[in-house]
């Protein structure tokens, strides 16, 4: 018998704290001032333009670029941000575009050269680069094939 007596004590303490517990959060609620919901601004600001990366020194590695918006309103209309030129690029297709080459073709005999194509791999920074780009060097050396018959040694007098 005391044994539950003990056990509705419990309930009862239980459930008081429920209900302190309930009171206490309806009341921070109500607590609580509504707020008016932030009107979205609407931004007459273009999109940023920027510069291609202008290198500090030499033609890779850190420099800068400048960026541009137009817009009446924008507080900030020009801007200036680190940018970085990898130094293992082929910049003669533009410091801030990458491609994938294919192997070397055979030597052209007419004109000494051999050539490959490269597609865009990657662009940096929204750079404006060509799709597919081919180069050419030089064969290196060339093997003239050998006269084919006898050789004919000279003597030394």
């Amino acid at each position: 018998m005391q044994q539950q007596q003990q056990q509705r004590r419990m309930f009862a303490a239980a459930l008081l704290a429920l209900v302190f517990i309930l009171a206490a959060v309806s009341t921070t609620e109500a607590g609580k001032k509504e707020k008016p919901e932030k009107k979205a601004k609407k931004s007459d600001c273009g999109e940023w333009q920027w510069s291609v990366c202008v290198p500090t020194n030499g033609d890779c590695g850190l420099g800068t670029r400048e960026g541009t918006r137009t817009g009446a309103e924008c507080k900030q209309t020009t801007k200036t941000q680190k940018c970085k030129i990898p130094c293992n690029w082929k910049k003669q297709f533009g410091a801030e575009c990458k491609y994938q080459f294919q192997a070397w073709g055979e030597c052209d005999l007419n004109t000494a050269l051999k050539t490959r194509t490269g597609n865009l791999k990657r662009a940096l920074h929204n750079a404006d680069c060509q799709k597919t780009v081919t180069i050419s060097k030089p064969c290196g050396k060339l093997t003239k094939p050998k006269p084919q018959g006898k050789f004919h040694l000279l003597k030394a007098a």
